[in-house]
C-alpha cells in the first residue's frame, strides 16, 4: 500500500527503535508498530496475520553497509532474513574458493532468505549487500518454532524443500544433478488451449449466485437459441451477459472490465462456450452455465433467490477483484496475430508498470507487447529459448547441487542470460506458488526486438564519439497506423548532449502559427525537465547563442530567412519556457537562505550564535539537525513536527513539547452534528485549493532531490501533509471515543464522508480516510467493527477493493481513466509513479541525457495538468449554504501522528484477546 511520503519517514525510526529492543522488552504498542510497517512489505503481504504477528515479537533489525558478506557458501546456517531496503548479490562458486565465484541474481526488497537453517545444510550460495541495505533477521531456534507451529501457513510461503514441495517425505526433496529432473522440458503450466476444469469452491459460488440472479431478474437471457439450423440449450449471449453486469453495481466501470469478470468464470469451467472457446467475448456468441450443462436444471427456489440477492454484490465485487488478472491471461493465451488493438493496448500499459522493463523504450515495450506469450518454465542445461517476465507469483532459482538459490517476484524477469550468449540454461526455474503468470518472449522474437530497435535508430556523431540518439516511431499513437501499409513516421530523442538536444528541438519546431498536439508535447517535455540536465546558467546562454546564430552561405536572402526564422523558432520555445516556470524564474535567492536568517535572530535574543543548530523534532521525540542550507524546511515538517535551536551541547536533552503530543478529547460532539455531504464537500475545496498550487516542477525537484535545485517545494509539501493529516484524524477521533457505541457511529459517519469525497471526485481525501480506518488501531478494534451493519461493511470493502495495490494498483487506476477532470488525484501513487520511474533509469547513459527517462517522467507529471484542465465547479446546492462553522473544521484539524500513542490508546479501548 502507498502512504504519503512524509508519514512513512516520520515512523521509520519508532518502528526500527522497536525491533533493535529486545523480544522480551517489546510492548504489545512496539509489536503494533512493527507489525504495521512489516504488513506492507512484499515478503510478508501474504504471511497469516498470526504469524506475522510472531514475526514481529522475535525479529531482528540489520543496517548493513555496502559490500558486507551476510556469509559465505557452505556456512551453516543461522539466521533467516527478508529484505527491507536495498538489494544483496548472490554469488555461487563452483569450487571451494570464492574467488571464483559468480552471482547469478540479485535479491531485492521484498524477498526472503535462509530457510536451510530448517536441517543445518550448508548455505547454497555467498550472499553481499549490493548496497546499503536494510533486513529483518530471525535466529534459527526462533524460526524452527515459527515452523512447527505455524507449519500450515508457512509451507506455502518458503521455498522447497521446505515449501510447496514438501509432502512429509524426504523422497520429496530436491534431486541431485544426476537424478530425476525438477519438471519435465517444455511442459506447460497452464497450457494456452486448455482451462482449468476443476472450478475452485468460491468461483462455482459465484457462478450459480449469477445464474440465480440472471434467472430471478432477467430469465429471458437463459434459453434456448437456434443458429444456423441448430438448437443451443440453455445459453446467454455474451453481449447481453456484458450488458447485465454493468447494470449490477457501481463497481464496473467498463464493458473491458465485465470481460474479464466473465472470463474468470470461464477459465474455471463454470461458464462455457457452446463450442469450447477458451476465453470470453462481447459478441453474440452464445455461453452455458455449468449448472445449465445438464438437462432440467432446476430453477432457483425462494431460498436461493433470497441469498442471492444477499450475496449478488460481494460476488460481483469479488468477480471484479479477479477480472483484471483474468482478462490479462486471455490476451496473452492468443496468438499475436489474433490480438486486437485494445488487446495490444492493455498489455502496453500492463509492461510500462513492469519493472523488468522499466528502462526499455516505448517501440521496444510495444514489440513486446505484440510478441510476449504464455507460462513455461525451464530445467537447468537445457537450451536457452525464451525469456520471461513474472506477471505474477515468484519462482525459485534452483542450481543442481545447491538447492534453491534466490526468488524471483513479480516484475522480475529471468532466461535473458542465455538468449544473448546463446549459452545453456544456468539454473532451474520452479514454482512457489499456484496460479502463476508470465509474459514470455520467445528467442526469435528477442532477437528481431534487438534487430529492429537498431536498425530504427539513428546516431549523431562528432568526433566518433555519440551526440544525439534518435529513435524512428509511428508518427501516430500505437494504435492508428494499425492496417496501414505505409505508416507516417518520425524521430523521437531518445539521449544526447544537453546542447544537442536543445538544437535539435529548434530545428524541429514548425513555425505554424499554432503548436500541433505533438510539437507541444515534445517542447513541453524538454521545457519541464531540462532543469534536470541542462540548468538556466547553461540554458540561457546556449538560446542567445542560437538566437543570435547566422549561415556562413547563402544568398543574404536566404540568409536573412534563416536568421529571422532561427529567431522565431527561440522565441516559441521562450515562451513555453516563460508560461511553465511564471514565478518561478523570479524566486529570490534569500529564501533560499531563510535558515540563516532564523540562525541569525536567535543569535541576537541570546546573546551569542556560537554553536547554534536547528533541530526538526516528531512528536514521537526523532530529531534531525538541519543544515544551513536545506530547504523547505517548514513544509516538511511532521503534522505535530517542530523546530528547536538550541546549543548543540543540549540536542541530547531535547524532548517535545506537550501541545506535540495532541488532543486528548475528541471533537466527534462536534462534527456528528454535521452533515457528512458537508464535511466532504468542504474538505473537497480545502483540498482543491492545496491541489492547485502545487507546481509541475514541484514533482520533478521531489522526484530527483529538491536539495539538488535548490528549490522549494512547499505547495507539495503541504498537499502531501494534508493526506497524513486526514489519516491521522480519522485514528485520533476513533482511538478518543471510548463509548463503542459512539465509535460505530464514527465508523459509519467517515465511510459516509469517504464515499462523498469519492462522488466529488476527491481521491485524495477518499484514499486518506480509507488507509486511516485501516490503520492497525483501528482495524484491531474488532468488537468494534463486528457491530457495523453490513451495509456499511460492503461500502468499506469495496473501498477497499480500490485500494488493492495489485498489478500495479490496476482498480484505482481503471477507475481514474473513467473520470473527466477537474479531478483530485490520489498524490502519494503519482509521486510512487514518478520515484519508479526515476530509480529504474538512469539519468545518464555513457554520458548522454537519457531523454527517454525525462519523457516518462514528464508524462507523468502532466497528470496534473490533466486533472486541473476544467475548473473546479462548486455544488449549487452546497455553495449556497452557510459553512463556516464546518469550513473552520476541516481547516484547523487537530491530530496525534504518533503511531506508538494511537496504538496504546487502541488497546486501552479494546485489550488483546488472550
Amino acid at each position: 500500500m502507498v502512504a504519503a511520503h512524509a508519514a512513512h519517514s516520520s515512523s521509520s525510526a519508532e518502528w526500527i527503535a522497536c525491533l533493535d529492543k529486545r523480544p522480551l522488552e517489546r510492548s504489545s504498542e512496539d509489536v503494533d508498530i512493527i507489525f504495521t510497517r512489516l504488513k506492507e512489505v512484499k515478503a510478508f503481504e501474504k504471511f497469516h496475520p498470526n504469524l506475522l504477528h510472531q514475526i514481529c515479537l522475535c525479529g531482528y533489525y540489520e543496517n548493513l553497509e555496502k559490500g558486507i558478506t551476510l556469509f559465505r557458501q557452505g556456512d551453516i546456517g543461522t539466521n533467516w532474513y527478508a529484505v527491507l531496503a536495498g538489494s544483496l548479490d548472490v554469488k555461487v562458486s563452483e569450487t571451494s574458493s570464492h574467488q571464483d565465484a559468480v552471482t547469478i541474481c540479485t535479491l531485492g526488497i521484498g524477498t526472503a532468505f535462509g530457510e536451510s537453517i530448517l536441517d543445518n545444510t550448508p548455505r547454497h550460495a555467498t550472499i553481499v549487500t549490493r548496497e546499503s541495505s536494510e533486513l529483518l533477521r530471525i535466529e534459527q531456534k526462533d524460526f524452527k518454532a515459527l515452523w512447527e507451529k505455524y507449519r500450515q501457513y508457512m509451507a506455502g510461503l518458503l521455498a522447497p524443500p521446505y515449501g510447496v514441495m514438501e509432502t512429509g517425505s524426504n523422497n520429496d526433496r530436491l534431486p541431485d544433478k544426476e537424478n530425476t529432473p525438477l519438471i519435465e522440458p517444455h511442459v506447460p503450466l497452464r497450457p494456452a488451449n486448455t482451462i482449468t476444469k476443476v472450478p475452485s469452491e468460491k468461483i462455482l459460488r459465484a457462478g450459480k449466485i449469477l445464474r440465480n440472479a440472471i434467472l430471478s431478474r432477467a430469465p429471458h437471457m437463459i434459453r434456448d437459441r437456434k443458429y444456423h439450423l441448430k438448437t443451443y440449450r440453455q445459453c446467454c449471449v455474451g453481449t447481453e451477459l456484458v450488458d447485465w453486469m454493468l447494470q449490477q453495481t457501481p463497481c464496473v466501470h467498463s464493458r473491458t472490465q465485465a470481460v474479464g469478470m466473465w472470463q474468470v468464470l470461464v477459465e474455471d469451467g463454470v461458464l462455457n462456450h457452446v463450442d469450447q472457446e477458451h476465453h470470453f467475448q462481447d459478441k453474440y456468441l452464445f455461453y452455458r452455465f455449468l449448472d445449465d450443462e445438464h438437462e432440467d436444471a432446476p430453477l432457483p427456489t425462494e431460498e436461493e433467490k433470497k441469498e442471492c440477492d444477499e450475496e449478488l454484490q460481494d460476488t460481483l465485487l469479488l468477480l471484479s477483484q479477479m477480472g483484471p488478472d483474468a482478462h490479462m491471461r486471455m490476451i496473452l493465451r492468443k496468438p499475436p496475430g489474433q490480438r486486437t488493438v485494445d488487446d495490444l493496448e492493455i498489455i502496453y500499459e500492463e509492461l510500462l508498470h513492469i519493472k523488468a522493463l522499466s528502462h526499455l523504450s516505448t517501440t521496444v515495450s510495444c514489440l513486446l507487447a505484440e510478441h510476449g506469450q504464455g507460462d513455461f518454465v525451464f530445467n537447468q542445461g537445457e537450451e536457452g529459448t525464451s525469456w520471461y517476465i513474472i506477471l505474477k507469483g515468484s519462482v525459485n532459482v534452483v542450481i543442481y547441487g545447491k538447492g534453491v538459490v534466490c526468488t524471483l517476484h513479480e516484475g522480475d524477469d529471468f532466461g535473458k542470460l542465455a538468449l544473448v550468449n546463446d549459452a545453456p540454461r544456468a539454473a532451474s526455474i520452479v514454482l512457489r506458488e499456484d496460479n502463476c503468470h508470465f509474459l514470455r518472449v520467445d528467442k526469435e522474437d528477442f532477437n528481431r526486438i534487438l534487430r529492429d530497435v537498431e536498425a530504427n535508430t539513428v546516431r549523431l556523431k562528432e568526433h566518433d564519439q555519440d551526440v544525439l540518439v534518435l529513435e524512428k516511431v509511428p508518427a501516430g499513437n500505437r494504435a492508428s497506423n494499425q492496417g496501414n501499409s505505409q505508416p507516417q513516421q518520425k524521430y523521437t530523442v531518445m539521449s544526447g548532449t544537453p546542447e544537442k538536444i536543445l538544437e535539435h528541438f529548434l530545428e524541429t519546431i514548425r513555425l505554424e502559427p499554432a503548436l500541433n498536439e505533438a510539437t507541444e508535447s515534445v517542447l513541453n517535455d524538454f521545457v519541464m525537465m531540462h532543469c534536470v540536465f541542462m540548468p538556466n546558467t547553461q540554458l540561457c546562454p546556449a538560446l542567445m547563442a542560437h538566437y543570435h546564430a547566422q549561415p556562413s552561405q547563402g544568398t543574404e536572402q536566404e540568409k536573412m530567412d534563416y536568421a529571422l526564422n532561427n529567431k522565431r523558432r527561440v522565441i516559441r520555445l521562450v515562451l513555453q519556457w516563460a508560461a511553465m516556470y511564471g514565478d518561478v524564474l523570479q524566486e529570490d535567492d534569500v529564501a533560499m537562505a531563510f535558515l540563516e536568517e532564523v540562525l541569525s535572530a536567535v543569535a541576537d535574543k541570546l546573546g551569542s550564535g556560537e554553536g547554534l543548530i536547528i533541530v526538526k523534532m516528531s512528536s514521537g521525540g526523532e530529531k534531525v539537525v538541519l543544515k544551513p542550507n536545506d530547504v523547505s524546511v517548514f513544509t516538511t515538517l511532521t503534522i505535530n513536527g517542530r523546530l528547536f535551536a538550541c546549543p548543540r551541547e543540549q540536542f541530547d536533552s531535547l524532548t517535545p513539547l506537550p501541545e506535540q503530543e495532541g488532543p486528548t478529547v475528541g471533537t466527534v460532539g462536534t462534527f456528528e452534528l454535521m452533515s457528512s455531504k458537508d464535511l466532504a464537500y468542504q474538505m473537497t475545496i480545502y483540498d482543491w485549493e492545496l491541489f492547485n498550487c502545487v507546481h509541475e516542477l514541484e514533482l520533478i525537484y521531489h522526484t530527483f532531490g529538491r536539495h539538488h535545485f535548490k528549490k522549494t517545494t512547499a505547495n507539495l509539501d503541504l498537499f502531501l501533509r494534508r493526506f497524513n493529516e486526514i489519516q491521522f484524524w480519522v485514528v485520533t477521533e476513533i482511538c478518543l471515543c471510548s463509548q463503542p457505541s459512539k465509535r460505530v457511529q464514527l465508523l459509519k459517519k467517515f465511510i459516509k464522508i469517504a464515499a462523498h469525497c469519492k462522488e466529488y471526485k476527491n481521491l485524495n481525501s477518499f484514499f486518506a480516510i480509507v488507509m486511516g480506518l485501516s490503520n492497525v488501531a483501528v482495524s484491531r478494534l474488532a468488537l468494534t467493527w463486528e457491530k457495523l451493519p453490513s451495509k456499511f461493511k460492503k461500502f468499506y470493502a469495496e473501498f477497499e477493493s480500490l485500494m488493492d495495490p495489485s498489478r500495479n494498483h490496476r482498480a484505482y487506476r481503471l477507475t481514474v481513466a473513467k473520470l473527466d477532470p477537474p479531478l483530485i488525484p490520489f498524490m502519494p501513487l503519482l509521486i510512487k509513479d514518478m520515484t519508479f520511474t526515476h530509480e529504474g533509469n538512469k539519468t545518464f547513459i555513457d554520458s548522454l541525457v537519457n531523454f527517454e527517462k525525462m519523457r516518462m517522467i514528464a508524462n507523468t507529471a502532466r497528470t496534473v495538468r490533466y486533472c486541473r484542465s476544467q475548473p473546479f465547479n462548486p455544488d449549487a446546492a452546497q455553495a449556497n449554504k452557510n459553512h463556516q462553522d464546518v469550513r473552520s473544521y476541516v481547516r484547523q484539524l487537530n491530530v496525534i501522528d504518533n503511531q506508538r500513542t494511537l496504538s496504546q490508546m487502541s488497546h486501552r479501548l479494546e485489550p488483546r484477546r488472550p
